[in-house]
């Protein structure tokens, strides 16, 4: 399971650095699977939940993957590893305020979901 090899390789690294992990992930058959909410219990990780697939409030759609689309405009990878490589040096470039600014920014967010009663917006 290569995403619980390289949750353990960061693991770490950011408990050196933070007293704990916040997850925000939706309800998802893949993520309430048994096994997904044990390893997650195991972790001691807060799970945030959010709607079933909504990417207007999922910050991980408008904020982080949309800034990281802009860094693969131009983009073109010849394998796996090149991909790894490029997204792991580009998180790693972000600064502790550009998360923080992602995370800052979802209560008005979630202001306006609730003031279009719930219909997509750009």
């Amino acid at each position: 399971m290569h995403l619980s090899r390289a949750l353990n390789e960061k693991l770490t690294q950011y408990s050196e650095r933070h007293d704990k992990v916040v997850l925000q992930h939706d309800f998802a058959r893949p993520h309430v699977a048994k096994e997904v909410k044990t390893y997650l219990e195991m972790l001691k990780w807060e799970v945030i939940p959010h709607m079933l697939y909504s990417s207007d409030i999922a910050p991980s759609d408008y904020y982080l993957f949309r800034s990281m689309a802009h860094g693969l405009a131009d983009q073109r990878f010849q394998s796996h590893e090149g991909a790894t490589n490029w997204i792991d040096s580009w998180i790693t470039s972000k600064d502790e305020q550009f998360f923080q600014h992602g995370i800052h920014t979802l209560p008005k967010r979630w202001e306006k979901v609730v003031a279009s009663d719930g219909k997509y917006f750009e």
